[in-house]
């Protein structure tokens, strides 16, 4: 299992920065991985709201089924799951002078033969972590 956690500041209040993450779709803009992510369901987004997304990680393409799993004033939960991995997404924005404070967790873990590739998963998602961190800020200090 792999676990990666990355805490930093941005502008908007953590009802705006709340009410653009639940809606997975938007990971196209602020997580450098994800290529597509359609949503595949209808309705309001809420808890049991589904997409799929489609992401190039290392050069290798995955799809994974990604389900929101917990959604409050505080906190969002996304869980992704394919044949290979498991990752779940928990990003939690609370109160910071005028704006928010965001921690955003990703724990990655490989079934199967892929269990193999467990360490340089790390080393790539450490890689990923940061750029992620980068474009969560500039997207959501635009909002």
């Amino acid at each position: 299992m792999t676990t990666i956690s990355r805490t930093f500041t941005v502008e908007p209040s953590p009802a705006t920065v709340l009410d653009y993450l639940k809606d997975f779709s938007h990971a196209e803009e602020w997580d450098p991985g994800t290529e597509k992510c359609d949503r595949i369901d209808a309705g309001p987004v809420a808890v049991g709201s589904r997409w799929h997304n489609t992401s190039k990680i290392a050069g290798v393409s995955t799809e994974l089924e990604y389900t929101l799993e917990e959604l409050t004033d505080s906190k969002v939960v996304f869980a992704g799951k394919n044949d290979s991995a498991t990752t779940t997404d928990a990003i939690t924005v609370v109160p910071s002078g005028s704006g928010s404070e965001i921690t955003y967790e990703a724990v990655i873990e490989m079934s199967g033969a892929a269990k193999l590739a467990t360490p340089f998963v790390k080393l790539v998602f450490e890689k990923i972590g940061s750029d992620t961190e980068d474009d969560m800020v500039k997207v959501l200090n635009r909002l």
